[in-house]
Protein backbone atom coordinates (compact mmCIF):
# COMPACT_ATOMS: atom_id res chain seq x y z
CA UNK A 1 0.00 0.00 0.00
CA UNK A 2 1.01 3.77 -0.44
CA UNK A 3 1.34 6.02 2.14
CA UNK A 4 -1.80 7.64 0.85
CA UNK A 5 -3.60 4.54 1.06
CA UNK A 6 -2.41 3.52 4.32
CA UNK A 7 -3.17 6.92 5.33
CA UNK A 8 -6.82 7.23 4.25
CA UNK A 9 -7.44 3.71 5.44
CA UNK A 10 -6.06 4.24 9.16
CA UNK A 11 -8.09 7.74 9.33
CA UNK A 12 -11.14 5.70 8.41
CA UNK A 13 -11.21 3.54 11.08
CA UNK A 14 -10.43 6.05 13.32
CA UNK A 15 -13.25 8.25 12.48
CA UNK A 16 -15.30 5.02 13.04
CA UNK A 17 -13.58 4.96 16.38
CA UNK A 18 -11.00 2.00 15.69
CA UNK A 19 -8.32 3.55 16.97
CA UNK A 20 -7.22 -0.11 17.86
CA UNK A 21 -8.08 -1.90 14.78
CA UNK A 22 -6.01 0.93 12.87
CA UNK A 23 -3.44 0.18 15.25
CA UNK A 24 -3.18 -3.93 14.72
CA UNK A 25 -3.46 -3.59 10.82
CA UNK A 26 -1.29 -0.34 10.50
CA UNK A 27 1.74 -0.80 13.13
CA UNK A 28 4.85 -2.55 11.94
CA UNK A 29 6.31 -4.58 14.91
CA UNK A 30 9.13 -2.28 15.50
CA UNK A 31 6.93 1.03 15.96
CA UNK A 32 7.76 4.10 18.36
CA UNK A 33 5.30 5.99 19.72
CA UNK A 34 6.51 9.39 20.74
CA UNK A 35 5.04 12.04 22.89
CA UNK A 36 5.97 15.26 24.06
CA UNK A 37 5.91 15.08 27.92
CA UNK A 38 8.43 13.42 30.46
CA UNK A 39 7.61 9.76 31.55
CA UNK A 40 7.81 6.09 30.82
CA UNK A 41 5.11 6.79 28.24
CA UNK A 42 7.41 9.67 26.52
CA UNK A 43 8.98 7.17 24.30
CA UNK A 44 7.56 3.64 23.64
CA UNK A 45 8.73 1.16 21.12
CA UNK A 46 7.39 -2.33 19.67
CA UNK A 47 3.46 -3.13 18.99
CA UNK A 48 2.87 -4.34 22.24
CA UNK A 49 4.13 -1.67 23.94
CA UNK A 50 2.26 1.10 22.01
CA UNK A 51 -0.89 -1.45 22.59
CA UNK A 52 -0.49 -1.57 26.40
CA UNK A 53 -0.01 2.55 26.23
CA UNK A 54 -3.30 2.42 24.50
CA UNK A 55 -5.11 0.02 26.80
CA UNK A 56 -3.54 2.52 30.04
CA UNK A 57 -5.08 5.78 27.85
CA UNK A 58 -8.25 4.03 27.93
CA UNK A 59 -8.35 3.06 31.36
CA UNK A 60 -7.25 6.57 32.69
CA UNK A 61 -9.64 8.29 30.51
CA UNK A 62 -13.06 8.29 29.76
CA UNK A 63 -14.49 9.14 26.83
CA UNK A 64 -17.39 11.54 26.01
CA UNK A 65 -16.64 12.62 21.98
CA UNK A 66 -13.75 12.27 19.70
CA UNK A 67 -13.42 13.53 16.42
CA UNK A 68 -10.59 12.92 13.94
CA UNK A 69 -9.77 14.77 10.94
CA UNK A 70 -7.54 14.27 7.89
CA UNK A 71 -5.21 12.75 6.81
CA UNK A 72 -3.38 15.10 5.43
CA UNK A 73 -0.31 13.05 3.47
CA UNK A 74 3.30 14.62 2.44
CA UNK A 75 5.83 11.76 1.14
CA UNK A 76 5.98 9.06 3.79
CA UNK A 77 4.00 10.78 6.28
CA UNK A 78 0.50 11.52 7.31
CA UNK A 79 -0.93 14.02 9.66
CA UNK A 80 -4.41 13.80 11.64
CA UNK A 81 -6.02 15.77 14.06
CA UNK A 82 -8.01 14.18 17.34
CA UNK A 83 -10.23 16.50 18.93
CA UNK A 84 -11.47 14.72 22.42
CA UNK A 85 -13.69 15.71 25.22
CA UNK A 86 -12.57 13.34 27.89
CA UNK A 87 -12.82 12.91 31.97
CA UNK A 88 -9.58 11.87 33.79
CA UNK A 89 -10.61 9.09 35.67
CA UNK A 90 -8.37 9.66 38.79
CA UNK A 91 -9.34 13.46 39.06
CA UNK A 92 -12.66 13.44 37.99
CA UNK A 93 -11.32 16.38 35.92
CA UNK A 94 -13.06 16.82 32.46
CA UNK A 95 -11.37 18.46 29.62
CA UNK A 96 -11.10 19.00 25.60
CA UNK A 97 -8.00 17.81 24.09
CA UNK A 98 -6.50 18.71 21.16
CA UNK A 99 -3.58 16.58 19.30
CA UNK A 100 -1.44 16.51 16.01
CA UNK A 101 -0.47 12.73 15.10
CA UNK A 102 2.33 12.63 12.88
CA UNK A 103 2.42 8.98 11.10
CA UNK A 104 5.61 7.66 9.44
CA UNK A 105 5.51 4.75 6.79
CA UNK A 106 7.96 2.32 5.13
CA UNK A 107 5.86 -0.57 3.31
CA UNK A 108 2.98 -0.07 4.11
CA UNK A 109 3.18 0.14 8.04
CA UNK A 110 3.15 2.69 10.30
CA UNK A 111 6.76 2.85 11.79
CA UNK A 112 6.65 6.08 13.70
CA UNK A 113 3.88 7.90 15.02
CA UNK A 114 4.36 11.70 17.17
CA UNK A 115 1.82 13.86 18.78
CA UNK A 116 2.19 17.75 19.19
CA UNK A 117 0.09 19.39 21.63
CA UNK A 118 -1.21 22.89 21.50
CA UNK A 119 1.80 25.09 22.75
Amino acid sequence: MTTKEVAAAFAALCKAGDHEGAAAQFNAPDIVSLEDFAGPMARVEGAAAVQAKGEWWLGAYEMHEALTEGPWVHGDQFALHFAMDVTEKASGKRTKMNEIGLYTVRDGKVVEERFFYPG
